[in-house]
Parts: structure tokens; sequence; C-alpha cells
């Protein structure tokens, strides 16, 4: 095994309750292989979680290198280090398990350019923690997969995708026959990177339009500040698929979120919408990297990861945003009521 950092990894000591969230990243969601050079990049806050994960690389016995952030670069990170990429460049597998900082997005982009470009199949597991590596990263992804497979086959046919929420959610997503559906469901392919926990759908929409209520989480650094919105939720007016009114009782989330999405030209747009698939998890806990796989709907603004998509246009932002317990529509047939799935699997 390589290990040239100035922290071994491998001899961290961890908790082994986070072994079975670690194995199941290894051997389920990114299926690593003897012969497969991996690649691990953590940081000093998410040390011990890395080590979980690099104990079920070793068993593997295929060759990694691992990267603690702040061994080789300043945080927060104006680039990724040149030393990361080229070594992903030889891999075939990496895992990014990392608490981010403010402004970070660009240097993940450059990460994930590679990712993309190289086809590698990357976990990626931002602001991971305890909580999320013994809950959601615990899930049976078999049966997350086989669900989000349902989905997609009803959503990529349709041409509306309605939904409301008791909360005050009242959205319409136009879906337009150019822009691509992809799974995300926690099995991870060389054709698209997937955060883990997974477990969603998605599609860059033609166009969206109403009210939608933020009662779960906001997405990006704002998560770690605001968590659980449930007590003051985050009111969203969109209109032709741009972010025209933002309202809440909390004024400092009001002006962060409006802020954030205003960043650039296309930061107002919607980029994203998606339905959460993952069926294993009861509740939302205040961390967007679960919470979005959420049974549910799900939308972000700004960057509409076009070379999946299929989307023409670019943002240099991206941010998830959250609710819960909706009645979704895909044309006339009801998918979800209440926040529980009407189909099977």
């Amino acid at each position: 095994m390589i290990e040239s950092q100035l922290t071994d990894l491998s001899v961290i000591p961890f908790d082994p309750e986070l072994s079975i969230g670690a194995a199941n990243a290894v051997n389920t969601c990114l299926c690593i292989q003897r012969h497969e050079q991996v690649t691990i990049i953590t940081d000093l806050a998410s040390r011990e979680i890395a080590a979980s994960i690099v104990d079920q690389v070793a068993k593997t016995r295929a060759p990694y290198r691992a990267f603690v952030l702040e061994e080789v670069a300043e945080r927060p990170l104006e680039q990724m280090p040149a030393e990361i990429l080229q070594e992903l460049e030889g891999s075939q597998v990496s895992i990014f398990a990392v608490q981010v900082q403010t402004n970070e997005l660009k240097s993940r982009m450059q990460m994930t350019e590679v990712v993309n470009r190289r086809k590698i199949r990357h976990g990626h597991m931002v602001n991971i923690n305890k909580q999320i590596m013994m809950q959601g990263m615990r899930a049976d992804y078999a049966r997350v997969d086989a669900i989000s497979k349902k989905v997609l086959s009803i959503v990529s046919q349709a041409r509306r995708i309605t939904a409301i929420t008791a909360a005050g959610t009242d959205l319409t997503a136009d879906l337009s026959p150019a822009y691509r559906w992809l799974k995300t469901s926690g099995i991870i392919s060389p054709e698209k990177w997937g955060n883990l926990p997974g477990g969603e759908v998605f599609t860059t929409p033609g166009e969206v339009n109403g009210i939608f209520v933020v009662d779960g989480v906001v997405g990006d650094y704002l998560c770690a500040r605001y968590g659980d919105l449930s007590h003051t939720p985050l009111h969203l007016r969109i209109k032709q698929n741009r972010l025209t009114e933002v309202w809440s009782e909390n004024k400092q989330l009001q002006d962060d979120f409006w802020r954030y999405t205003h960043n650039d030209e296309n930061s107002d747009r919607v980029g994203e919408f998606a339905i959460g698939t993952n069926i294993e998890l009861k509740d939302v806990i205040g961390h967007i990297l679960q919470d979005e796989k959420f049974p549910g709907i799900h939308i972000a603004f700004g960057n509409p990861y076009g070379e999946h998509t299929g989307a023409d246009w670019y943002s240099s932002t991206h941010i998830d945003v959250v609710g819960l317990k909706f009645n979704i529509w895909a044309d006339e047939q009801q998918i979800m009521e209440n926040g529980r799935f009407l189909i099977e699997a």
C-alpha cells in the first residue's frame, strides 16, 4: 500500500462503528478491485472517517494514495493542489471525504473535471460525519438502486412534474427532452460520479415556476451555518427558472442565500431538479450530504452539471435546497403522497 503523505491514515485510530459504512462505500458503492489505483482525499477534520475507509481499501489490497488537504495546501482552497490532480489522472477510483470551507467550490469543480474526463468512479463525501456514516452509509443500496430505477423510468418519460406540500410549496417543472435524467443511487459507475450516501435521480429542468418552501436544509457552506430549517423555513419564488424573491423569519439566512445566488449571471437559475430516493432514511438531520437523498424534491440553483445532463450553460456556483413531505405528480401519475412513494421497485 502507498501512503506517502505526512499523516499515515492507516495508523490513525477510528471508532469501529464506522467500519460498516466504510465497507459499504468501498465494496458496494465503489466496488473497488485489487488491480485498481485509488486516490483518497481528506482533511484534518475528517481524518478518522478517512482512516476507516483506508482500512477497508487496504483489505481489498488495491494500491492507494491518501492526501490530507492541510498538508498540501492552505485552506480555504483557491485551487485543488496540482499534486492531487496529477494523482487522479492515474486513478480508477477516488474518494473525497472533506469538511468544505467557504468559497472552495471552484477547487472541487477542478477535481470533478478530472473525474469526468478520466471516467473515475468517484465517491463525493462532502461534510461527511459520524452520524451520516452510521445512518445513510449503512443503507441497503440494492433497495435504493431499485426504487431509483423505477422513479427514473417514470420521470424520464414525463413532460411536467408537479410538487405540492402542506408547508406551502406549489411548484411545476416543465421538462426538456434535450436534457438527460441521471441516477445516482449510491451504486457508482464510471459514467457519473456520485455523492455518498447516495439516492437520487436528477435532471436540468426546462423551466420551473412557483413557490418552493425550504423546510429541510440548504446546501454548500450555508448548511453548516444554519442546519435544520424546519422552524425557520426559507421561502423561494421562482419565475421562468429564475429566483425572483426570497423570504424567511431568519433575515441573515435570507440575505446570505440571496447573495450566494447572485454571484454570476446564472447563480439564480435552477440548474438541477431532483427526486431523493434513499428510502432507508427516516428523517432529515440538518446535513445536505444526506438530506438531499431524503425521499422528496430538492432543487439547486447554479451549475447544471451540463457535462452529464446536456445543459448548455454554466455557473460557478451550485446550492441545493431541500423540502419535506411532498406530494409529487409526473404528468397525471401521482408517485409520492406526503413524503411516501406510491410506487414499488
